[in-house]
């Protein structure tokens, strides 16, 4: 077996950094010899914009995509959420690690705003649009940057709370005793997943990584990207999508919203574990001809 030391790229911010090092401590534990390559990105360094105004998909991937195309690093550490549906020419999905948890929670400074009005902080479409159709009389303000800076500015501001994903918080040892579980909020596809990347001709890093796969993580979030996909969501769609496995069957959940958070087009579903092919995809098509075509063209619209 050829013995090179495996090239591991990621974002530097705090997180990103502890699933890296996750990765590189589970290669290690099965013999692999490792080392960590930091690589900042736009998405970290450019933070008085919006993301989708950025106008580039997966800007929080491209710095390490470019660093593996130019052979810096072997394979790359995400949080899956943030990776495109459609991964450059000559780089595969590796691994899916098993997923954390999945929900979104409020950190916020009392509750007793949710019966009035309110300031709710979130770079995220899909939040702003699923709180502003539970709470429409509140406002929603733009929130960037890693999760440390993210909460500092909540500190900062005179906002009522923030939106984070629980898996993130949890990760860094950063979730406070007091925050609310939205456990009415469908999640980002693949949120709570953690994904390794690799070159396709890498075929040493590609049998490594094998075995770190979870293979019911990653048959859900499988599902989610494909519904995702087929939206044509990219970042820059108010979507959610939750796929869970119980015994044999996948129990599948799939929102699309109005950017303003009005219009909300829902799919429900449940299929056998055996029968799952084309069934992201099916789902999307499903909410496309519930008006879904038409909100799409609305929020592209919007957001130009």
């Amino acid at each position: 077996m050829q013995n090179k030391t495996i090239r591991i790229g990621t974002r530097d911010s705090e997180l990103a950094l502890w699933q890296a090092h996750t990765v590189q401590d589970k290669l290690n534990n099965l013999g692999y010899s490792t080392t960590l390559v930091p690589v900042k990105s736009t998405g970290d360094i450019v933070l008085d914009k919006p993301l989708y105004e950025l106008g580039i998909i997966g800007i929080f991937t491209k710095t390490l995509d470019i660093a593996m195309i130019n052979n810096d690093i072997d394979i790359a550490v995400h949080s899956m959420k943030d990776v495109p549906t459609a991964l450059p020419k000559g780089i595969v999905e590796a691994a899916v690690l098993e997923r954390a948890n999945v929900q979104d929670i409020l950190i916020h400074k009392g509750l007793d705003f949710l019966q009035t009005q309110g300031i709710i902080a979130t770079g995220s479409l899909r939040r702003q649009a699923q709180w502003l159709h539970k709470y429409p009389e509140h406002s929603v303000v733009d929130l960037r940057g890693n999760v440390n800076t993210r909460m500092q500015k909540l500190q900062n501001n005179d906002w009522n709370g923030a939106i984070f994903a629980a898996a993130g918080l949890e990760r860094i040892n950063l979730k406070p005793k007091d925050y609310l579980d939205l456990d009415w909020m469908v999640p980002a596809p693949a949120q709570g997943a953690m994904l390794v990347v690799a070159k396709e001709e890498d075929t040493y890093c590609l049998e490594a990584l094998s075995n770190l796969d979870h293979i019911d993580s990653n048959t859900c979030v499988r599902i989610e990207r494909e519904f995702l996909r087929e939206l044509e969501g990219g970042c820059t769609a108010p979507i959610g999508a939750l796929a869970k496995i119980k015994e044999d069957q996948v129990h599948f959940t799939g929102v699309l919203f109005s950017l303003d958070g009005k219009d909300k087009i829902e799919i429900s579903k449940t299929i056998g574990l055996k029968d799952i092919k084309n069934f992201g995809k099916s789902c999307a098509q499903e909410v496309l001809s519930k008006g879904g075509k038409e909100l799409m063209k609305k929020i592209k619209a919007d957001l130009k």
